[in-house]
């Protein structure tokens, strides 16, 4: 595992445009500050959110991605890349191992950002099939897929070079292990997630809500006044 100051680059696989802003944009702003390359992967192109029946479904997919890039943009991320899968149908595939392998080969992380793959029945909100999906293919692309030199020779045909990422970070779970303090980050948190017009009909119920759950997490991990995300942090060799 690299020191904390080692780490250099990480990315986030997430399902769907706004997963990486409700679950950890505080700490991908923190990260940014702290001088990390974060790289964003979105494995659908959302077209099955939304709260507006006037607008095309046909143009979801080019707005959803406009709102993500701008939302990354306010915590410090350029770098996004889409995969396109569709919205609502994701399951574990090889394909999709082996194009979020192909993204972690392109970035080469140090540490890598996903959605847990485990139901909360707490938070069944949390759980959407298509998140569940997406962790499961992430944690299957850190190990074993994007550092085994003989899975999907293809990508190595392409010049993707085997990478091994030391640290996986499981968000929205039921047992987290670290917290990280986003109090100085949490306004960009919310800008992040208000550039998401297109999926909050009440955008001050939605700031609410999030406060709640970060200033909740904030006084159990640091005290009262502070607000943090939680995550299940896993060294992967």
């Amino acid at each position: 595992m690299p020191h904390e100051d080692e780490v250099q680059r990480a990315l986030v696989v997430t399902a769907h445009p706004d997963d990486v802003d409700f679950g950890a944009a505080g700490t991908v702003a923190t990260w940014t500050d702290a001088g990390i390359e974060v790289s964003y992967c979105i494995v659908t192109d959302g077209d099955a959110g939304g709260f507006d029946p006037d607008v095309p479904r046909i143009e979801i997919p080019r707005i959803r991605r406009a709102e993500q890039t701008a939302a990354a943009a306010a915590v410090g991320v350029t770098d996004l890349e889409f995969l396109g899968y569709p919205d609502g149908r994701l399951v574990v595939s090889m394909e999709l191992r082996r194009d979020i392998s192909r993204v972690i080969r392109r970035v080469r992380p140090h540490r890598v950002i996903c959605q847990s793959p485990e139901r909360v029945w707490d938070r069944l909100f949390a759980s959407h099939p298509d998140h569940l999906a997406a962790g499961e293919a992430t944690v299957c692309a850190v190990y074993p897929d994007s550092r085994n030199a003989f899975a999907y020779p293809e990508l190595l045909a392409d010049g993707f070079e085997p990478w091994a990422v030391s640290e996986l970070w499981v968000m929205a779970t039921d047992e987290p292990n670290r917290y990280v303090d986003i109090t100085d980050a949490l306004d960009r948190k919310l800008t992040a997630l208000r550039c998401h017009e297109s999926q909050h009909p009440d955008p001050a119920a939605m700031e609410d809500r999030v406060r709640s759950w970060v200033t909740t997490n904030g006084a159990a991990a640091f005290g009262e006044g502070r607000a943090a995300e939680g995550f299940r942090v896993v060294q992967t060799g």
